[in-house]
């Protein structure tokens, strides 16, 4: 290998970086996304069983979750359905929005 193969690749190197890091922070963002659905499906249903035991719907939603996701989430409750929105962290500027997880647990009909 010649020393000026070997400096051709540097340059090919770094001009492919800036992709392969664009790359990985949508693949990060991606899986955060999925986390928050999951996230957003145990709290709604955390929700729908504290219907069930006379409890706050909106309180026990809450509780389902980490601490750091408390502040990107919404909790509705409609009667015995529990609905809860949240956002995933934004590694991408204007993604998370975009990506928002939607869940809903219903706890059956009254009794």
């Amino acid at each position: 290998m010649s020393a000026r193969s070997g400096g051709q690749a540097s340059v090919e190197l770094v001009g492919v970086l800036p992709l392969v890091a664009v790359i990985a922070l949508a693949v990060a963002q991606l899986l955060a996304a999925g986390a928050a659905r999951e996230l957003a499906g145990h709290a709604a249903e955390a929700g729908a069983a504290a219907i069930l035991q006379h409890r706050d719907p909106g309180q026990a939603a809450r509780a389902a979750l980490p601490d750091w996701s408390r502040e990107r989430m919404a909790v509705a409750v409609d009667g015995r359905v529990v609905r809860v929105a949240l956002r995933p962290p934004g590694l991408l500027p204007g993604l998370a929005s975009a990506l928002a997880a939607h869940a809903q647990a219903d706890a059956g009909p009254g009794s």
